[in-house]
């Protein structure tokens, strides 16, 4: 779906291609995402953007919101599930910024990183899986 013009894609269109890449994930990053809640909004609220100390929503273009694997213990049983946002207006004002990228690869390293956030990943690592991801 490499889109070059038209109007702008939907929630749904951005989740769709979020999906996409996260089920290009490899083994065993796959196996421990199925917990994770995907959400796309067209914007960070108020309260997530003062709490990273952002004034300009259009600064955010995807967050994690959980406690990375590494870190789980028995004792967050009962805890809200952990997810990763995207936020649909940012994420469109970066692609026409760079404008030499895919919508689907500039989603697709958002998504990868917030994953790495939910592993605990270094930004080298990160940038290994979305490799991988991308085949």
């Amino acid at each position: 779906m490499n889109r070059r013009f038209g109007t702008a894609p939907t929630i749904d269109e951005i989740e769709a291609l979020a999906r996409a890449a996260l089920a290009r994930l490899p083994e065993p990053f796959a196996a421990h995402l199925g917990e994770v809640v995907l959400r796309v909004e067209d914007f960070a609220d108020d309260e997530t953007l003062a709490a990273l100390g952002i004034e300009d929503p259009f600064e955010l273009s995807g967050i994690y919101e959980g406690v990375p694997v590494g870190d789980k213990r028995s004792d967050h049983s009962g805890a809200l599930p952990d997810r990763i946002r995207l936020f649909r207006s940012a994420i469109l004002d970066e692609w026409i910024e760079r404008g030499d990228e895919t919508l689907e690869h500039l989603v697709a390293h958002v998504v990868i990183h917030e994953v790495g956030h939910h592993f605990g990943l270094s930004d080298e690592a990160m940038h290994a899986l979305e490799e991988e991801a991308e085949g």
